[in-house]
């Protein structure tokens, strides 16, 4: 009887077998590297994640101090503000533009009350920047600077004669005997003097920074105009823009502006010609044309 053998394998066949189990052994050998690495990968970068997030806290925090350290607000007269610096505070453009046209007629704000007056910025606002207004020492001490009530109280008598001395030969002792005048004013109105070469009018005290009407109105006491001074006049027609604005008149823009007007529309003749110009200040047209040649 011939006995049948199912289990056993040709040559081939058990070749075929090992090399299915070598397969075999191979692939869990690649899926587990492969799963160890992609695991240690995952690990890797939350590790990194972790890392940078740390990293992101310190950058923030540091762009945060820098950002309050930007915005540090330091005493300053709202007068000047200009306006990025009205934009650093908080003020909207039209609020600005307010305070800048106010400011146009040679006027300033001397309290927190004037100021929101003028700008009509809100409560909120004005409680958060006020603290930071800073005026001249005439406006923070009223009661000392009171001129009318200074000069009631004195015993004055009517039959002294003032001496009444030219403006443009006045020295800065003379100037400093007029009450409410300090050795800062009285050197700011020499500078003024000396930027214009002189005076035409008792008008231009106005001019100058920090002179109230009270002390505007004792020195056009005390002194005039009274002898027409003579000025090295700028020629308005052939001036360059860096000339113009040596006069404290021309800022730069407007000596542009000047500039424009006379390539597109001739020579300057006269004043009247002035007040045609952009944004050129009409209401010192009769003294600013005594400083020009035409």
């Amino acid at each position: 009887m011939k006995t049948t053998y199912y289990f056993k394998y040709t040559r081939e066949q058990r070749s075929g077998i090992v090399v299915l189990i070598l397969l075999m052994i191979f692939i869990q050998l690649s899926y587990y590297f492969y799963f160890s690495r992609l695991t240690s990968d995952v690990q890797s970068e939350n590790d990194i994640s972790k890392e940078w997030l740390s990293v992101q806290s310190e950058i923030d925090s540091l762009k945060e101090a820098k950002n309050i350290e930007s915005h540090k607000i330091y005493p300053f007269n709202p007068n000047f503000i200009s306006d990025y610096k009205g934009y650093t505070l908080g003020m909207s453009v039209t609020e600005i533009d307010r305070l800048h046209e106010f400011r146009k007629g040679n006027k300033f704000v001397n309290s927190a009350e004037e100021f929101k007056k003028v700008t009509k910025v809100s409560d909120e606002l004005l409680a958060e920047i006020s603290p930071y207004f800073k005026f001249p020492d005439w406006v923070k001490n009223k009661q000392k600077h009171d001129f009318y009530a200074g000069y009631a109280k004195q015993t004055v008598d009517k039959k002294v004669k003032i001496t009444v001395t030219d403006i443009n030969v006045a020295t800065q002792e003379e100037l400093m005997k007029v009450y409410g005048i300090g050795p800062g004013l009285s050197e700011r109105i020499l500078k003024e003097r000396e930027k214009l070469g002189a005076f035409v009018s008792m008008e231009q005290m106005k001019d100058v920074w920090g002179l109230s009407p009270e002390v505007i109105e004792s020195l056009n006491k005390h002194f005039k105009v009274l002898v027409k001074p003579t000025i090295a006049k700028l020629d308005i027609n052939n001036a360059s823009v860096k000339e113009m604005t040596k006069l404290p008149f021309f800022r730069y823009y407007l000596a542009k502006e000047i500039v424009t007007y006379r390539s597109m529309n001739g020579a300057i003749k006269s004043k009247e010609d002035l007040i045609k110009i952009k944004d050129f200040p009409v209401e010192k047209v009769d003294i600013i044309a005594l400083y020009l040649d035409f």
